[in-house]
């Protein structure tokens, strides 16, 4: 890659099955993290590594999102004629952050059909994924440090983190050449390898940087697993000539994908906020003793 990362995918096309009732007439993607959607919050991530083209890749019952990043008049004259400007700002930054953009993915045919779907939006440019489910919490935006690395080696990166050995079957796992940096030169990739099979305990975490012929790759790729087009197995053709490097990226990932996961990702952050985290705080302590 020889310039600076511009523009992202994020698929955002599936069911969210597992927050039902909530994701029923809700996009998951639009679920909270206090009091910010999950979505944006993502999005936030690509503008701070300098992204400024976003393409949302969604299905049917998701216009709640492109609503959420487009501007609202009524919303914003009602907030400028009770004065109310610091919430004025708030939204308007919403929908100047980034120039957004969206395309269907009509059939859920997985992860690497979804990218796949991105093909004529994103063009003959390099362009990250950011999955909506994973949050990376960090001082570099974790898309930027991916970024950073392709840019230094040229070559498509992926973000890897060790997780304990009873859940590597639930995760895509990279395995490979350990570089002086820390990194890996992945050299296999496997999705969700059956118990005691995995490779390494290096587990893919949704953050990718790709060039644009990842496409055709993709588009060659047979249904592997769940009888879907994984874009695990087009990262292990990239894998295997040479061209994919596995970042161990610094921060905390939280799987907002995940009951538990979301719960403690609304904590995390609220924790960080002034406003609620003595009042937060007590009451932890209270429910716990």
């Amino acid at each position: 890659m020889k310039h600076p990362l511009r523009k992202v995918v994020i698929p955002a096309a599936g069911l969210g099955t597992r927050f039902l009732p909530a994701t029923k007439a809700v996009p998951k993607e639009m679920l909270p993290i206090v009091d910010t959607p999950t979505i944006q919050l993502i999005v936030e991530e690509a503008v701070r590594a300098g992204v400024q083209q976003v393409i949302v890749v969604n299905g049917r019952g998701k216009g709640a999102i492109e609503d959420h990043f487009d501007r609202s008049y009524e919303l914003e004259d009602t907030l400028t004629r009770k004065g109310k400007k610091d919430l004025f700002e708030l939204v308007r930054k919403i929908s100047d952050s980034v120039r957004l953009s969206s395309v269907r993915q009509k059939e859920p045919m997985g992860l690497g059909h979804a990218v796949l779907a991105a093909k004529a939006a994103v063009g003959d440019d390099w362009f990250g994924v950011l999955l909506g489910d994973d949050l990376i919490d960090s001082e570099e935006p974790g898309i930027g440090q991916l970024a950073r690395v392709s840019m230094q080696t040229g070559k498509a990166t992926v973000a890897l983190m060790p997780v304990p050995d009873d859940q590597v079957h639930l995760y895509g796992v990279a395995a490979g050449k350990a570089l002086p940096d820390g990194n890996i030169t992945v050299e296999k990739m496997v999705e969700k390898p059956p118990r005691g099979t995995a490779p390494s305990n290096l587990a893919v975490i949704g953050r990718y940087v790709l060039p644009p012929d990842i496409f055709g790759i993709l588009e060659k790729v047979k249904p592997g697993a769940g009888g879907e087009i994984q874009l695990t197995d087009a990262l292990a053709v990239l894998a295997q000539e040479g061209r994919l490097i596995g970042v161990r990226f610094k921060g905390e990932r939280h799987d907002a994908g995940d009951r538990l996961g979301y719960l403690q990702a609304n904590i995390a952050w609220a924790l960080k906020r002034p406003d609620l985290r003595d009042g937060l705080l007590a009451y932890l302590r209270k429910v716990t003793q």
